[in-house]
């Protein structure tokens, strides 16, 4: 239960009680449950649909929220993963293979987080290594040579920072993917499904279409990070998440993204089939629009869409 939740689970509580008391008593209560599930419906949607920035920083971090491989099924047909970057090792933070969307051959690459403890081990949380953006580059090159368009899930915290990372070339690998991906003569469109953090997400988010779902999270640094360098208090995560402009509606507003795909009431974690569907057809609908784009087109066009970013005043 998070925190802005808690008059839900107030009312949700009430209900069960009232429930069990009907049962045990035999008395009729249906009018007093109608009222508390009136209650509870209209007080869902006004908390839901007023969320802050830290709220949303809340969801996109909740262990229940959809991963890349959650989302794959529903989305591609005939999926394959493919393994290692052919030079160290395979990385199960990175994952990446091909399958169909609507027919047309596709590569498909994603960061993935785990489900429990043992996996989020396995998985490094989600946090790659140099091998793992070795992979996708791997993968990026083949869908390149064999004219297939790429899709990435961006979901980390940020690259892995640990020792080994670092002598195996961290920062090198995530430069080489964002020289490279800035050249792929085929489309490519991101998602940012749950935290997009620093390097690590931006190492496959150099793409022609960048979407983000409605609780999901964009940022150079996290909210804890940015508060204890601003204000050397990392309590004040809250703040700086506000002032960090990080949420979906906001970065559409600055143009950092292109599109915001809504969430069922409560979270794509609520119904992963619903939102699974929703991607699918902006993905659709985003490749229908690159694939009149001749490669030299869709090169440029990523080149223009990272460089008109930001705004500056001349004096």
């Amino acid at each position: 239960m998070l925190d802005f939740e808690k008059p839900l689970f107030e009312i949700k509580n009430k209900i069960e009680s009232l429930k069990q008391s009907q049962e045990k008593n035999d008395v009729d209560l249906q009018d007093e449950i109608d009222l508390l599930e009136a209650s509870l419906e209209r007080e869902t949607k006004k908390i839901y649909t007023n969320l802050k920035p830290w709220d949303r920083v809340q969801i996109a971090r909740l262990q229940e929220r959809p991963t890349t491989l959650d989302y794959i099924p529903y989305i591609f047909d005939s999926f394959i993963e493919l393994h290692g970057d052919r030079n160290f090792r395979d990385d199960p933070a990175m994952i990446g293979g091909i399958g169909y969307l609507n027919g047309t051959p596709v590569t498909v690459i994603g960061q993935q987080r785990g489900k429990d403890t043992k996996d989020n081990i396995y998985r490094n949380f989600g946090m790659a290594h140099p091998e793992g953006y070795r992979k996708a580059l791997r993968l990026m090159k083949q869908a390149e040579k064999f004219n297939r368009p790429i899709f990435t899930f961006i979901d980390t915290k940020g690259a892995y920072p640990g020792k080994a990372a670092e002598e195996r070339g961290q920062s090198e690998s995530i430069a080489r993917n964002l020289v490279e991906m800035a050249s792929l003569k085929v489309p490519v469109i991101a998602i940012v499904i749950g935290e997009g953090g620093s390097g690590g997400a931006l190492g496959i988010g150099i793409a022609n279409r960048i979407m983000m779902l409605e609780n999901s999270t964009y940022s150079v640094i996290s909210p804890e990070g940015a508060a204890a360098l601003l204000w050397k208090d990392s309590s004040l995560a809250k703040m700086a998440a506000e002032t960090m402009k990080i949420t979906a509606k906001d970065l559409y507003h600055l143009k950092v993204i292109d599109s915001v795909i809504d969430e069922p009431l409560g979270g794509a974690h609520n119904n992963v089939e619903q939102q699974a569907v929703e991607i699918k057809k902006a993905f659709i609908n985003q490749l229908e629009q690159l694939q009149s784009l001749s490669s030299d087109e869709l090169v440029e066009n990523r080149f223009t869409k990272f460089r008109n970013i930001g705004s500056f005043i001349e004096n």
